[in-house]
């Protein structure tokens, strides 16, 4: 789905969280005089950002930081409660884009988050994480951050000003068509997210675009614009706030119901978890218990025979076959555990 593009929303310089004036300069006093007057030279940028309402002042909270702690953190707690709602409003988009999403991953393609500052760090978690719940391959689910690894901790000054930077970042990963490309910015109006989606689809890559404010150039860039708007933030400009949870939201969405559209998953239970740790290893064998209902010395004997796989030990006991032959059916399901176990025991 491509959104709407509004007139003030396309430029494509400047910082995601906006650009911040100099001590002293308060800035345009309304919307009549030239945006390009501004001493600073930023006047252009900053009549775009005022058009932005993850940039919005409050003036109701002017006052917030002579409250009482209490005070604030109620307020605040009442701000993060209205995220999910406005993520409930693009569920529609959502479900498609994932759909989307989970029919090339099916094909081989991998599924690559760009973006810059909060939002590029966001996609980085979500990426790293895949692999021990879904058990991927790291090359499978790939965040790229503008300014490479280290701009997960320090910030590299211009990196998401260039467009040019985020192609460079999806040739180095030789992207494909089966490929799905998804750019994160809050403003929606970040370089370095829209030309990473701009480039995708030139190259026929799925593309997603997921920011904060409607009729984003980021949105129309890509084939599913998914703008959840959450509002002004409780600090201005703040995009670490409710639009990094509103961001933080729709990405959990996007890979975990891709990887039960994949057959990642068995029912709720993380059936393809990697047992890397101890802690993971005794969850492998409480989903395997809660699957099958076996005993403990029956799970510990599936789990010999599969090399510690969970879905190939549930198969072992549901189906009552051995290790390789449940590898086997498993292959010849596409990893689906459910489209196994109708292979052994039709209905």
């Amino acid at each position: 789905m491509t959104s709407t593009t509004d007139a003030n929303a396309g430029a494509n310089t400047g910082a995601d969280s906006g650009a911040a004036s100099p001590a002293g300069d308060p800035g345009p006093r309304d919307a009549t005089g030239p945006a390009h007057a501004a001493p600073d030279g930023y006047g252009a940028l900053r009549a775009q950002l005022a058009t932005l309402t993850t940039e919005a002042f409050r003036p109701e909270l002017a006052e917030i930081d002579r409250l009482p702690t209490l005070e604030i953190a109620r307020i605040m707690n009442g701000e993060d409660a209205t995220v999910p709602a406005a993520v409930a409003e693009r569920l529609p988009q959502i479900a498609a884009a994932i759909d989307a999403t989970a029919e090339r991953r099916a094909r081989g393609g991998r599924l690559i988050y760009a973006g810059a500052g909060t939002a590029g760090r966001l996609g980085v978690l979500d990426a790293s994480e895949c692999p021990p719940t879904f058990n991927t391959d790291p090359s499978e689910v790939v965040g790229l951050i503008a300014g490479g690894p280290s701009a997960m901790v320090t910030a590299v000054e211009g990196a998401e000003d260039s467009k040019e930077l985020a192609a460079a970042d999806l040739r180095a990963l030789e992207l494909t068509a089966d490929d799905t490309v998804v750019g994160i910015s809050a403003s929606g109006r970040t370089p370095y997210a829209i030309g990473a989606v701009e480039h995708a689809r030139a190259q026929g890559a799925l593309t997603i675009g997921l920011s904060c404010n409607a009729g984003s150039a980021l949105g129309s860039a890509a084939e599913h614009g998914l703008e959840v708007v959450v509002g002004p933030e409780l600090l201005t400009g703040s995009t670490r706030l409710k639009a990094g949870t509103a961001q933080k939201l729709v990405l959990n969405m996007l890979s975990t119901l891709t990887m039960i559209r994949l057959g990642k998953t068995y029912g709720n239970l993380m059936v393809d978890v990697r047992a890397s740790n101890e802690k993971l290893r005794a969850r492998s064998r409480h989903i395997v218990s809660l699957a099958t209902g076996a005993s403990d010395a029956e799970i510990e004997a599936a789990l010999a025979a599969t090399d510690g796989e969970v879905k190939n030990a549930i198969l072992v006991l549901l189906g009552q076959v051995d290790g390789p032959t449940a590898a086997r059916l498993l292959t010849e399901a596409d990893g689906h555990l459910r489209a196994a176990l109708t292979a052994v025991r039709p209905a």
